[in-house]
């Protein structure tokens, strides 16, 4: 049985700035290349339709090609993970 809750960090008290927004969608592009060559090195590759037995996917693109919905959960994650950073009091600035 599986008992797992998970606990995330509350951060629906954070707001991020113009500056930060913008930011997320080169980050979101980044986790997406991130996870692309994690895949490629298992040896996945681009496929119409996933097949986890033939380690296929059709989100073996560039980022600007993937579906919103896609792109989506990459923003996600992203926007999430400079929300905790805020939250947990640290700063982002740009040199």
């Amino acid at each position: 049985m599986n008992t797992y809750t998970p606990n995330p960090i509350d951060t629906s008290d954070i707001e991020l700035s113009s500056d930060l927004l913008e930011l997320t969608e080169k980050l979101a592009e980044n986790t997406h290349d991130v996870w692309a060559v994690g895949r490629i090195n298992q040896g996945w590759k681009y496929g119409k339709q996933r097949n986890d037995e033939k380690k296929e996917t059709p989100c073996l693109v560039p980022y600007g090609e993937l579906p919103e919905s896609e792109k989506d959960y990459d923003r996600n994650t992203t926007i999430e993970t400079l929300k905790t950073i805020l939250k947990l009091g640290y700063t982002i600035q740009k040199k």
